[in-house]
């Protein structure tokens, strides 16, 4: 437990010490507001927005900065999201801002509803637990895309800070607490030249279910490492198709499955992307076997 919390710490301390730090002055010091609509980055290279509302892939965030802004540009994503299961719905929509592609800032609101699960649990049908999350996310090394000669991925921390609107009834099942930080380290590469994009990420976390069940129960309250990865295949500047792996914790008396997906990603503009992929959700509360649609369209600069 320790040792998970002072690797949480640290990711903390990077993250705002690159902020802090000169590098990010010196880029911010030759911005101009007219670079707000102009990029040079390649369609899809920013990745959408995940339910959490980080750039990167639908389930897990990447290390690349969220909009097309490039080192002395501002770029910004709005975005909506629908996941839809057998018995769960997922809607979640937010924004982000991503500054001189160095750091991003991101907010997100999640509505998750149980739909009949929720009568049967007790709670009456279409019971909705609401999250709202707060984000960051600071590049600290290397660059996906223009460093193709080096092997150093880009690299990001970052944090999520998640505010869930059930605490009464959570601590009434156990659960230690409805709030909660996520504390993220991402490498991303792309490899230009046979067109694919890999990232793996590890979180910091005490998250039941991503915080839509809270965090940590009474019994178990300590941050756990999990890894998460993606790969992406760009057919055309345009189209990506990839897959997800999300491993989750496992803090619940019930089992919490691992989540793993399919995806299309299809940018017809650069103000415009639109990605629909096969989620397979496992067990979720009393309803095993999850599996479901993600449907998400992204506008931006």
């Amino acid at each position: 437990m320790q040792m998970f919390q002072g690797r949480a710490k640290m990711a903390t301390a990077i993250l705002l010490a690159a902020i802090l730090s000169g590098g990010l002055t010196s880029t911010a010091v030759n911005a101009q507001t007219s670079d707000f609509t102009t990029s040079s980055k390649l369609l899809l290279t920013g990745g959408i927005t995940n339910i959490e509302g980080s750039a990167g892939g639908g389930l897990t965030p990447w290390a690349v900065i969220g909009g097309y802004g490039t080192r002395d540009q501002i770029g910004a994503n709005a975005f909506f999201t629908n996941v839809r299961s057998q018995d769960y719905e997922l809607r979640t929509g937010g924004a982000l801002v991503g500054i001189y592609d160095r750091v991003e800032l991101s907010f997100a609101q999640q509505k998750f509803d149980t739909r009949q699960v929720g009568g049967l649990l007790g709670l009456g049908n279409g019971y909705t637990f609401t999250q709202k999350i707060y984000g960051a996310k600071v590049k600290v090394a290397g660059d996906a895309v223009l460093e193709q000669d080096s092997w150093l991925p880009q690299i990001a921390v970052g944090f999520q800070r998640k505010e869930n609107n059930r605490g009464d009834l959570l601590r009434a099942l156990g659960i230690k607490s409805d709030r909660g930080t996520d504390y993220t380290v991402s490498a991303t590469k792309l490899f230009l030249a046979q067109s694919v994009l890999i990232n793996g990420t590890v979180r910091f976390t005490k998250a039941n279910q991503t915080g839509i069940l809270g965090f940590g129960t009474a019994t178990r309250d300590k941050y756990d490492a999990v890894f998460e990865g993606s790969v992406a295949w760009l057919l055309r500047k345009d189209l990506a198709v990839g897959a997800e792996f999300r491993q989750k914790p496992d803090h619940l008396p019930f089992k919490e499955d691992n989540w793993y997906d399919v995806f299309v990603a299809w940018a017809p503009t650069k103000n415009v992307s639109v990605t629909l992929a096969y989620a397979n959700l496992g067990n979720i509360v009393i309803k095993d076997k999850q599996k479901g649609t993600y449907l998400s369209v992204q506008v931006g600069f």
